[in-house]
Parts: C-alpha cells; structure tokens; sequence
C-alpha cells in the first residue's frame, strides 16, 4: 500500500490512519473500479471533462481525484503548482470563486509535465451558496480551455443544475463489506492490532461503507485497548451493543408501557446511549423481527417520524413514549400466531 500523504513535517507514525494508509495512485482506490476506468480512459486520450463526484462520505471521492491529480501532473511540485484544493465548507461565499478561484484560473500552466491544464478541487461543493454556485458556472465556463474542474459533494441535489449539466457526473456508492474488510485487514496487519473477529464484524457493521469512519475507529480502539473486539468497538464509538437492544426490544415487546419506559430510561443513564442511537439498532432490530408485512411497514413509518423529531430538536422523553407506543401498536397489528 502506497504511503504518499508521509512527510518529513508530518512523519507516517503521526499521521492519522486514514492520511496514512490514504491511496497515492488509481490503483489503490478500492472498489469503484468502472468509475476509475472510465477516468483512465480519459486522461490516456488528454480528454478530460469537468467532473462531479456525489455520494455518502469515506467512499473515495477526495482519494480518488488527487490520484488523478498525481497521474496527470507526476512530480509533486508542478502539482502543487497546478492543482488548487478547496474545501467548500470553509470558503463558501461568492469572493473566494471571484477572487481566488478566478485568480488561479485565470493564469496559465506552470511546468511541461501533465495534460496542458490546471485542475481546481473543490471539496463539501454542496455547502457553497447559490451566488457563489451561479459565479462559480461562469467561470467555469469562461476557462475551459485551461482549466479542469472537480466538484466533490455529498448531496447532489444541493448543486445547481448549470454547474451540474457541464461537469461528467459519478456516483460513489457505499464501498461494499468486501473491500473494506480487505483494506481493514491489510491496516491490522501493518499496524499489529489485536482485532477480534467479533470485533471486526462490528466494524464492518457500523462503518456502513464508510472507509473513513472503519480505519478512524479502529485507531480509536487500538489506542484505548489492547484487544479490540466487539466491546471495545461499541464503547468508542457510543452505539449501543446488540444486546442493549435486544434487552430494549424485549421490554418494548413485552413490558408494561410503564416498566419499559423506566427500564428503558435507566438504560440510556447507565450506558450514555443517545435515543438516536437507539433508533438505528432498533431499526436494524426490525428488519428481522418476525412482523407481518403492514405492520413491519407501520412500524418503520413510526421509527422514521421519532426520528425526524429529533433530529429538529425533539425532545428525548416525548420520543422514548412515542416510540414506545409504536411498537405496542405493531404488536397488536401482528395477527396471532404469527
């Protein structure tokens, strides 16, 4: 595995795991593998297009474009002379894409190696205003000749269709549990962790195709534990163990509404578990629970409303009942002897 985000500012044993064991060229990325064929193809025939990259996070989309970036520039310095990094998150407003962006696109290429153009990065896209969007179209428009664009965001729909009709789209899908444990296994081995197999299981479980998140909370484990398993994996990252939620699940189903309201809320006291949480696990519950199939869907209809409540500020106690109540009602739909 290619070790290319190391420096002597930053040595590979300071580096988070997730810089460190970041892939240097397209043929480390992992998964993805039409998307990085189709950019090949490209930069092979000097027909590079402006580009969108969408899709949930820690699935490649920033690894994958500085590849890119590596690949057409070669030598470290005249990338770095040529290719603008940004993240939208930051520098949101309309001057940045008047000022610097256009500054930088405005001047020509420096150096001989790459494809005769610069290329300008601008991650978290979907946090930039509309303004700073409908300026940034412009522009883009206005340099095409020297330069390439890539835009990088999570929600696609927050990107305005102009810029969005001159970009080549590709969605970054959740990696699948293959390719993460392969690259989870080959960071184990170089790191030395003591990884338990049911503590990988719950790694690849609650990454949820997210590389980012998998290698961030194995590093957290390995600092904190000398054996990461299962435990350990759920104790960093807050979630609630599986048998936490059987444990709820089995009072919602056959508690009082009382008993389990107070077993419940003494529960998430004693374990620090968040209702939101709780809800996921509950879900996950759900989706295997012996429910007929209208209840199953009333049931999920229920967890999604508690759990848009609170995430606008729903307060935890009314949703604890409210979810209580939903699962009383699915169990009086399932027909007896179900």
């Amino acid at each position: 595995m290619a070790r290319g985000a190391c420096s002597q500012v930053a040595p590979c044993d300071a580096l988070p795991w997730v810089e460190k064991y970041r892939p240097a060229t397209l043929d480390d990325v992992v998964a993805h593998k039409d998307i990085i064929a189709t950019i090949d193809q490209f930069i092979i025939k000097n027909r590079v297009p402006h580009l969108l990259f969408y899709g949930p996070p820690g699935t490649g989309k920033t690894s994958t474009i500085l590849a890119v970036a590596r690949k057409i520039y070669g030598d470290q310095a005249i990338m770095r002379n040529n290719c603008l990094e940004l993240n939208a998150s930051d520098d949101r407003g309309i001057d940045v894409v008047r000022e610097q962006i256009k500054n930088f696109a405005s001047t020509r290429m420096q150096g001989s190696a790459g494809l005769g153009f610069k290329l300008i990065i601008l991650d978290e896209a979907d946090m930039m205003t509309t303004a700073a969007q409908s300026a940034l179209r412009r522009v883009i428009e206005q340099y095409t000749k020297n330069v390439r664009f890539c835009i990088i965001c999570n929600y696609v729909n927050k990107i305005i269709p102009a810029i969005q009709s001159r970009c080549t789209r590709f969605r970054f899908a959740p990696l699948p549990k293959e390719e993460v444990e392969k690259r989870l296994s080959h960071v184990v081995e170089q790191e030395k962790v003591m990884l338990s197999e049911d503590g990988r299981q719950a790694l690849l479980k609650l990454s949820r195709g997210d590389m980012r998140r998998a290698l961030n909370v194995l590093q957290a484990c390995h600092a904190a534990y000398d054996l990461t398993d299962e435990t350990a994996v759920y104790r960093c990252t807050g979630n609630p163990e599986p048998r936490d939620i059987d444990e709820i699940m089995r009072s919602m189903m056959n508690d009082s509404f009382e008993v389990a309201y107070q077993r419940i809320s003494s529960l998430k006291t004693e374990k620090g578990l968040a209702l939101q949480d709780i809800i996921q696990g509950v879900y996950d519950f759900a989706t295997t629970v012996d429910f007929s199939a209208p209840t199953r869907v009333y049931f999920l209809d229920q967890i999604a409303q508690v759990e848009h409540r609170l995430s606008t500020g729903g307060s935890e106690k009314l949703q604890l009942t409210a979810l209580l109540g939903a699962t009383k009602n699915a169990i009086e739909l399932t027909p007896v002897g179900a």
